[in-house]
């Protein structure tokens, strides 16, 4: 059985190696050269390393005016190839720089193919000291890079395994910055500020005010709403205060503008979600409309092509098959406002067959015989489905899934809010997602902000209930004021 084991052993493979050649091997004429292919992802990388964030390398519309008339590499990105072939090629490991000179001669495109060569023109025996001849030239020939290096070679053999560089995700969250710039023209939206009391919660509403997202009116204790704008460093001058004087009684207070039309979205302070709410839903006085009210994560994951929209995680704790039924029609909604014309909607179990002893998977198979019958619209369901074969193809076609929307899911509804919750914060905490939130389902779509979210995350949040409020979904309807 041992041997058996080993023989089934997969096979070792060598590892690449690099190896220098000395100084007493070098004669003049040698050469070396590589060649790479300019990517977007090269500019980025060298930008992040360097810090050089000169808009000709990064911005298009700007570059666009400038003198190349596109964007193109920094200068010494071409060097840094020039400075590869030295350190691996000729001489290699152990090489010293001394110097170098470059002449720049051509832009450097996106696309470009660069060979960097060089050659060895002189050899100095005292020190080991190598001159080489540099060029970098592109695919048409044309010699982009010219230059001189001055190198002390190794006297010493050296082979080495090829160090495996890390793998690097660069993300530039341009889904939430195409969310921002679809509020770019709209008048700024009146917003009810529940009990804003802490220096957090004041930078977020003025965040947002110099987005120009919102119009923010500020309801909670007077003195301790100025108190946090001073702590915060914040202007609050031209800000609309209501004084009310406790947590609980801001919520209403707010709930209350809404109803009289004087706001038109409601977010969260420094006050707990459970007290905001709690005013939102109350029968009489509240926010209420014909659709159950639930919560959905806007998310922006690195290397994800999509936003997810993940539902619902943060109001309703264990929904029933008609619930869920509404959640999905919130989350179509959301999904229509910010672009999305007939989204995918997963509907999330343990697994992609129905399970009897699975309750999920029965919800799943009803709620996509309900889009059967027309009693939701507007998207394509599938389900049950497991995360990994709702968001990758790969992991759809290994289980041998046929549908339009494995692999492809723009929106996951989640079975309970426990494991919505957990999925949303690992996205966050280990995938490096941000996760604009709102809740929809109420009269005006409500704001849901955390001390922990970035900059970035709070005015996407913002971003997404101004548009819902532009829009006028049945998940945020904005209806009309009651009378006085």
């Amino acid at each position: 059985m041992i041997r058996a084991m080993k023989w089934m052993e997969a096979p070792v493979t060598e590892p690449e190696m690099i190896e220098n050649r000395t100084f007493d091997e070098i004669e003049v004429g040698d050469t070396a050269s590589l060649s790479h292919t300019l990517s977007q992802r090269d500019i980025q990388l060298f930008a992040l390393a360097s810090g050089d964030v000169n808009p000709a390398h990064l911005d298009p519309d700007y570059a666009a005016t400038d003198m190349f008339h596109r964007v193109i590499a920094h200068g010494l990105w071409g060097g840094g190839l020039i400075s590869a072939v030295l350190g691996t090629e000729l001489p290699g490991p152990g090489t010293i720089y001394l110097g170098q000179d470059l002449r720049f001669k051509h832009p450097v495109l996106l696309g470009d193919t660069i060979t960097a060569s060089v050659t060895v023109t002189g050899k100095r025996a005292e020190h080991h000291v190598l001159t080489l001849d540099c060029q970098c030239t592109n695919q048409n020939g044309e010699v982009v890079i010219s230059g001189e290096a001055t190198v002390k070679a190794p006297t010493e053999k050296v082979r080495r395994p090829r160090t495996a560089l890390p793998d690097v995700r660069l993300y530039d969250h341009s889904g939430y910055k195409r969310l921002i710039e679809a509020t770019s023209g709209r008048e700024k939206v009146p917003t009810a500020i529940a009990h804003p009391c802490s220096p957090a919660a004041i930078m977020a509403a003025c965040e947002a005010v110099e987005a120009g997202l919102i119009e923010p009116i500020l309801v909670g204790p007077e003195s301790r709403i100025r108190a946090a704008a001073e702590e915060a460093g914040a202007d609050i001058s031209s800000f609309r205060i209501e004084h009310a004087p406790h947590s609980h009684a801001a919520a209403a207070a707010c709930v209350d503008l809404v109803r009289r039309g004087e706001a038109q979205l409601l977010m969260k302070g420094s006050l707990h979600t459970d007290e905001l709410m709690g005013a939102v839903v109350r029968r009489e006085t509240g926010l209420r409309t014909e659709r159950r009210i639930s919560h959905v994560y806007l998310m922006d994951v690195p290397g994800h092509p999509t936003p997810l929209l993940i539902t619902d995680a943060a109001i309703n704790i264990a929904p029933t098959l008609e619930e869920k039924a509404d959640i999905i029609r919130n989350a179509v909604d959301l999904a229509h406002v910010i672009g999305i014309e007939q989204p995918r909607v997963a509907i999330l179990s343990a697994v992609e067959t129905v399970n009897p002893a699975i309750p999920s998977t029965l919800d799943a198979a009803a709620l996509c015989k309900m889009a059967d019958r027309g009693q939701i619209t507007g998207a394509l369901l599938d389900g049950p489905l497991a995360f990994d074969n709702a968001i990758s193809t790969a992991a759809a076609k290994d289980k041998g899934i046929v549908s339009d929307v494995a692999g492809k899911a723009e929106i996951l509804i989640v079975p309970n809010l426990e494991s919505g919750n957990m999925i949303a914060k690992q996205l966050t905490f280990l995938g490096g997602a941000d996760a604009a939130g709102i809740v929809l389902g109420a009269r005006v779509p409500i704001i849901l902000t955390s001390r922990a979210d970035s900059l970035r995350t709070r005015i996407a949040s913002c971003a997404v209930a101004t548009l819902l409020a532009h829009a006028g979904t049945k998940a945020a309807p904005g209806l009309p004021a009651e009378p006085a």
